[in-house]
C-alpha cells in the first residue's frame, strides 16, 4: 500500500510539472535517438560503403600522375654584363608564382598539343570520344524520336574548336606547385595512362625551358635592333654638335677663357681709375666754387690763405703796408691762380671722359665674348654628353651582339619524370567518405523519422505529452482470433500480458485510496486500439481477486462481444434498461471469464440518447449496488459521443492509446472532448505494444512488454 501511495504521489507530481511540448531536444535525447536507430544507420553506412566500393573498383577510371622537378636559377653573373638588357628571374614569391602561371599558360599548352599531336588522342580530344550509353542529351534525342519530333543533327566542329577543346583538356590535366623554402617546383601531369603522363610532364618542362631561351633571344634581338638604331642617331647627333663647336670658335674673336678673364681685370682697373678721376674732379669743382666765393667777397686775408702762393702773400703784405697799387696786383694774381685751378679741373674732366669711353668699349667687348663663351661651353657640354651616351650605347650594342649566341634558360630540369603513380581513384578515401555519407544519411533518416513521428512509443513520452498518468502498458497478446483472448489469460496467468493487466488493475485501484473506483470505463480515440481487449482482460483480472464483476458492452453500435464469448443468451442492455427482468436474469455468467457479462443490443433509439436517459442512471446505480466492480466497454470518443455520456456515470476512465499508431493530434482531441464534458481522465493505457518493434526502435534494453524494468523479468514471466 505504501508503494502504491508513492506511485500516486509521483504520478500527481508528473501531472503538475508537464514539460513543454515545444522544448528542444537536448543532446542526450538526440544521442539516444541515434542509438535507437543504430541498425538503420549501420545499414545505410553499409549500403553507402558498398556503393563507394563499387564506384572505386568498378566505375571510376584509374588516373596516373607523373611529376618532373624544375629548379629556377637566381639572378647570377652573366657571361657578358648586359643585365640591363636581359636579366635573370628573381626568386621571390611573386616571381616564383609568376613562373608557375607561365608553366600552366595556354601558350605552352598549345605548343604541347601541337608537338605531341594530341588532337588525335581520344583522351584529350572530346570529339573523338564515344558518346556515353546514358546521357541527358541522348535521352532527350530518344524522347524526341519517340514522339515523332525531328532531331537536329550535331553541327560539325571546326579545327579551331577541336584544337581549343584539346588544349582545355590538357590544361585540366596539368598542375604545378612550389616546394616551400626552395627554388624548385613540381610540374605534374595526370592522365589515364602512366606513360602518357610521363611524356606530358617531361615535354612540358622542356617546352618551358625552350620558351625561356626563346623569350630571351627575342628580347636580345629587339635590344640589338634598338641599340643599333640609337647608336646611329647618336653618332649623327655627335658629329653635328662637334661641327657647331668648330664653327663657333672660328666665327668669334674669342681667344680663350683666360683672355676674357684678363679683359675683366683690365675693365676693373679702368673702373678704379675712372672712379678716382671722378672723385678728384668733384674735389676740384668744390674748391673752385669756394675760391670764387672768396673772390666775390673780396676778403684779401681769406683769399691769400686759400692759395699757398708766395707772390700772393707778398702782394697781401704790401696791401697791409698801404700801397695803393698792391690791391690791383693782388686781385690780378688771384684771378690768375683761379684760372689755373679751372684749367686743372678741365683737364681732369677730359681725362675722366676719355677713360669712361675706354671702359664702355671694354665692357662691350667683354659682354660679346662672354656670350660666345657661354654658347661654346654649352655646345661643348652637349657634345660631351652625347659622346658619353654614344660610347655607352655602342658598348651595349657590342655586348648584346655577342650575347645573342650565349643565351641560357633561367631554369633547368632537376629530376625528370620516370614513372606514373596511381592517384585516382583513392579507393580507401572514397569508401571512407561514402561510409561517412551513409552514416550522415542514416542519422538524418533516424532523426527525421523521430521528428516526423506522431505516435507514442514509450509511456514517458505519452505521459509528458498528455500530462496524464500512464496507468498501464499492455503488450500485444499473441492470439490469432479474439475468441482466444480469455483462454490465453487462463492458460498463461504469469505471462507478460497478464502481468501487465495485473499492473493496470493495481494502478486503477490505487488511483484513489479514499474512494476506490467501482465503475471503470475503457475507451480510446478510434476503433481497433485495444480498449475492448483491455476491458475484458481487466474484468478477468478483477474476478480472479474473488470479486463479483460485471462486464458491460457499452458499444451497442458495433457489438463485438460476440467475437469473444460463445453461446450468448438473448437479452442485453436494452432489456436491463427496460426493467422488465431482474438484472441477474439479463446478464450471463461466463465460466472462463469468471464474471457476469451484459451484452449489447441493437436499438432503434440513438445510443447517446439512450445512455443519457434516467433509466441508464438507475441501471448503473443497481449495478453498482449488486457488484463489487463494473467494467464498461465504450465506443471511441472521436467517432461518437457515447463515451462522454457514459463517463458521467463512472468512477474511473481509462483511455487506451495504440502503441506507435494513435497520433498525438487524435489523443489531444479525445482528451479535449472529455474536458468539454467536465470529465477527468483517470489515466492512459499504452496498448498493443509490439516487443519486436520496441527492440527495432532501440527501446529493447529500457522498455519491453509493459514496464520500464521488465527487461529484468525473464524469470518472472511465462514465455
Amino acid at each position: 500500500m505504501d508503494g502504491g501511495m508513492q506511485q500516486i504521489v509521483r504520478n500527481d507530481r508528473k501531472e503538475l510539472s508537464v514539460p513543454s511540448e515545444d522544448s528542444d531536444l537536448d543532446l542526450i535525447e538526440i544521442l539516444a535517438t541515434l542509438w535507437r536507430g543504430r541498425w538503420v544507420i549501420g545499414v545505410c553506412a553499409l549500403i553507402a560503403l558498398l556503393v563507394g566500393a563499387f564506384y572505386a573498383y568498378g566505375v571510376a577510371v584509374p588516373k596516373y600522375a607523373a611529376t618532373v622537378q624544375v629548379m629556377l636559377r637566381g639572378q647570377g653573373q652573366q657571361l657578358v654584363d648586359i643585365q640591363s638588357v636581359v636579366s635573370g628571374v628573381s626568386t621571390d614569391a611573386e616571381s616564383m608564382n609568376t613562373e608557375l602561371q607561365v608553366i600552366q599558360s595556354r601558350k605552352l599548352a598549345e605548343q604541347l598539343v601541337d608537338q605531341l599531336n594530341l588532337t588525335t588522342d581520344p583522351d584529350f580530344n572530346p570529339f573523338l570520344q564515344e558518346a556515353p550509353t546514358f546521357s541527358l542529351s541522348g535521352l532527350a534525342k530518344r524522347a524526341k524520336g519517340l514522339v515523332g519530333m525531328e532531331v537536329a543533327a550535331s553541327p560539325s566542329s571546326s579545327e579551331e574548336q577541336i584544337h581549343n577543346a584539346t588544349v582545355d583538356r590538357v590544361l585540366g590535366s596539368i598542375s604545378a606547385a612550389v616546394l616551400r623554402g626552395t627554388r624548385i617546383f613540381d610540374v605534374e601531369a595526370t592522365t589515364v595512362d602512366a606513360g602518357k603522363s610521363v611524356l606530358l610532364a617531361n615535354t612540358l618542362a622542356e617546352l618551358y625551358i625552350a620558351d625561356q631561351i626563346a623569350v630571351k633571344f627575342e628580347a636580345t634581338e629587339r635590344a640589338v635592333a634598338w641599340l643599333s638604331q640609337r647608336v646611329s642617331e647618336l653618332e649623327a647627333d655627335l658629329k653635328a654638335k662637334e661641327e657647331a663647336v668648330k664653327e663657333l670658335r672660328a666665327g668669334s674673336g674669342l681667344v680663350s677663357a683666360e683672355g676674357l678673364a684678363a679683359l675683366n681685370q683690365q675693365a676693373k682697373d679702368l673702373r678704379a681709375r675712372l672712379e678716382e678721376l671722378q672723385g678728384t674732379s668733384a674735389q676740384l669743382r668744390e674748391t673752385q666754387a669756394k675760391l670764387e666765393e672768396l673772390r666775390d667777397a673780396g676778403d684779401a686775408d681769406a683769399m691769400q690763405a686759400a692759395f699757398p702762393d708766395p707772390v700772393l702773400k707778398q702782394l697781401f703784405q704790401r696791401i697791409s703796408e698801404g700801397e695803393p697799387e698792391a690791391r690791383e696786383l693782388f686781385d690780378s694774381r688771384f684771378d690768375l691762380l683761379l684760372q689755373r685751378e679751372a684749367n686743372g679741373l678741365q683737364r681732369t674732366l677730359d681725362q675722366a671722359a676719355a677713360l669712361d669711353d675706354s671702359y664702355t668699349e671694354l665692357q662691350r667687348r667683354i659682354e660679346a665674348q662672354s656670350a660666345d663663351l657661354v654658347r661654346l661651353q654649352q655646345l661643348e657640354r652637349d657634345a660631351g654628353a652625347t659622346r658619353v651616351l654614344y660610347e655607352t650605347f655602342l658598348t651595349r650594342q657590342k655586348e648584346t651582339t655577342v650575347q645573342r649566341g650565349l643565351q641560357e634558360a633561367d631554369a633547368r630540369i632537376l629530376s625528370p619524370a620516370v614513372y606514373g603513380r596511381h592517384v585516382e581513384p583513392r579507393k580507401s578515401l572514397i569508401m571512407a567518405l561514402t561510409t561517412v555519407l551513409g552514416l550522415v544519411i542514416g542519422s538524418g533518416m533516424v532523426l527525421l523519422r523521430q521528428v516526423l513521428h506522431n505516435g507514442f512509443r514509450t509511456a514517458e513520452v505519452l505521459e509528458q505529452h498528455t500530462g496524464t498518468t500512464v496507468l498501464g502498458q499492455i503488450p500485444r497478446i499473441p492470439i490469432s482470433a479474439r475468441q482466444g483472448l480469455i483462454d490465453y489469460l487462463n492458460a498463461k496467468p504469469t505471462s507478460a500480458a497478464s502481468e501487465a493487466v495485473r499492473n493496470l488493475r493495481t494502478s486503477v485501484l490505487l488511483s484513489n485510496i479514499d474512494h476506490p473506483p467501482k465503475v471503470i470505463m475503457s475507451t480510446s480515440s478510434l476503433p481497433g486500439e485495444g480498449k475492448t481487449t483491455q476491458a475484458i482482460a481487466l474484468t478477468h483480472n478483477l474476478s480472479k481477486m474473488g470479486k463479483r464483476v460485471l462486464l458491460i458492452e457499452g458499444d451497442i453500435r458495433r457489438r463485438t462481444f460476440t467475437q469473444y464469448f460463445k453461446d450468448v443468451p438473448k437479452g442485453g442492455i436494452l432489456t436491463a434498461l427496460a426493467g422488465e427482468q431482474p438484472l441477474s436474469e439479463v446478464v450471463f455468467f461466463d465460466q472462463r471469464l469468471g464474471a457476469d457479462v451484459l451484452m449489447g443490443e441493437k436499438s432503434n433509439i440513438n445510443a447517446a440518447d439512450l445512455f443519457s436517459s434516467d433509466k441508464f442512471y438507475e441501471f448503473m446505480h443497481r449495478a453498482r449496488e449488486a457488484y463489487d466492480f463494473v467494467v464498461v466497454d465504450t465506443p471511441p470518443v472521436l467517432v461518437v459521443p457515447d463515451a462522454r455520456v457514459i463517463g458521467q456515470s463512472v468512477d474511473a476512465i481509462l483511455y487506451s492509446v495504440n502503441w506507435d499508431k494513435t497520433t498525438k493530434a487524435q489523443v489531444d482531441e479525445g482528451l479535449r472532448q472529455f474536458r468539454t464534458a467536465n470529465l477527468r481522465i483517470t489515466g492512459t493505457v499504452l496498448s498493443q505494444i509490439d516487443p519486436k518493434g520496441m527492440r527495432r526502435y532501440g527501446y529493447g534494453g529500457k522498455y519491453s512488454a509493459y514496464g520500464a524494468y521488465s527487461g529484468y523479468g525473464s524469470g518472472y514471466y511465462d514465455a
